[in-house]
């Protein structure tokens, strides 16, 4: 057997790892906290687009975890409405960082539960350990485009927001004027008259 040929693939994390992940909301960012599989998250609660908390509540972690100041830190987050600035900035701050497509990731369709933050968040950092050993059909990683491309299309998406407005805006206006019309046929007096 060829050894050049075989891969060289490698299936275990070395050094301490602190593993986050992210429920972004409009008002609020849930990060969750972990350093192993099957261990509950430390969750925690703070402002939308607080990076300066989400750097202290990282710090935290590795405190309360036990883990060094230099400990890798690896994230994940689903990508959605915030774009992906975060990803920039998580990266520029030495995080290693995977946005995932909500989408792909696998739900149990037989069972209904209550959707909860800390279920998804539990979910998203146990997904993120399975990933980070080496399975990488957990889910799939959404392309970063680059900071152009993503200003393109966030053009594109406000004249189609603004196309809309403007069409909601025109139906209000002729149901108003509609409504008018047939408040006079009613057989009602008007003052001008």
């Amino acid at each position: 057997m060829d050894t050049a040929a075989a891969r060289t693939r490698k299936y275990s994390v070395e050094g301490p790892v602190l593993y986050l992940a992210f429920e972004l909301g409009n008002k609020e960012w849930k990060p969750g906290f972990s350093v192993g599989l099957g261990q509950r998250p430390r969750v925690r609660t703070i402002p939308a687009r607080d990076l300066e908390g989400l750097q202290r509540e990282i710090e935290l972690a590795k405190a309360r975890f036990g883990l060094p100041e230099i400990a890798r830190v690896i994230n994940c987050y689903e990508a959605g409405r915030d774009g992906f600035w975060l990803h920039r900035y998580l990266v520029d701050a030495g995080v290693e960082n995977v946005v995932v497509d909500s989408s792909s990731i696998q739900v149990d369709r037989r069972f209904r539960r209550a959707k909860t933050d800390r279920m998804n968040l539990a979910k998203l950092l146990d997904l993120l350990m399975r990933y980070e050993r080496g399975e990488k059909k957990v889910w799939r990683v959404a392309r970063v485009p680059g900071v152009g491309a993503e200003d393109r299309r966030h053009l594109h998406r406000e004249l189609e927001d603004l196309k809309a407005e403007r069409t909601q805006h025109i139906n209000r206006m002729k149901g108003l004027l509609a409504r008018g019309c047939g408040w006079r046929r009613s057989g009602r007096v008007s003052r001008t008259s």
